[in-house]
């Protein structure tokens, strides 16, 4: 990791570089998650998920980021699922581009993620989930504080297969 990191919500200025970071990593990421519609794909499609994810956001039902080093997007975090009164929880979610995978930086996006979470948007519970044979994404979950509260069976089609998930949690009380 180098420069300055930073986490911060998508803007319509952003559109042209997620655009970019999308189209460069999509087979990377389509590896690992299931795959968006060709018709993402466009600037005015980026654009109109920008507009969405400020409405989420205004609408306290989900918070989107861009994880950027010295401007350079590098990944995108999500809080979403946003469930409110009682629970206080969000589901967490990331990418990471591909060239940038091995140094560090999901294991710093998820942590800014849970600073944003149990800080100002007050959040009790983060949930998280992944597929057991992404050990990678396993490793950076248990480094910010993640426990395995479950395992969900054939709960996932990937490229035509059933496979399990994962279930983690972490809470507002321990340390970030």
């Amino acid at each position: 990791m180098a420069g300055d990191l930073q986490l911060s919500a998508p803007a319509l200025a952003d559109a042209q570089a997620l655009l970019d970071f999308e189209l460069a990593n999509r087979a990377y990421f389509e590896s690992w998650i299931n795959a968006r519609g060709d018709g993402y794909y466009n600037l005015p499609a980026v654009r109109a998920s920008i507009e969405q994810a400020a409405r989420e956001r205004g609408a306290d039902q989900a918070y989107q980021f861009l994880l950027k080093d010295d401007g350079v997007i590098v990944g995108r975090v999500n809080l979403r699922a946003v469930t409110r009164p009682y629970f206080n929880k969000a589901t967490l979610g990331y990418r990471i581009g591909e060239q940038y995978v091995g140094r560090g930086y999901a294991s710093r996006a998820v942590a800014l993620a849970l600073e944003q979470a149990f800080g100002a948007l007050e959040l009790w519970r983060v949930e998280a989930a992944c597929r057991p044979e992404n050990a990678a994404s396993v490793r950076v979950l248990e480094r910010n504080g993640f426990t395995v509260y479950g395992r969900a069976t054939r709960a996932i089609q990937m490229h035509g297969q059933w496979g399990d998930v994962l279930q983690f949690e972490r809470h507002r009380d321990l340390p970030v």
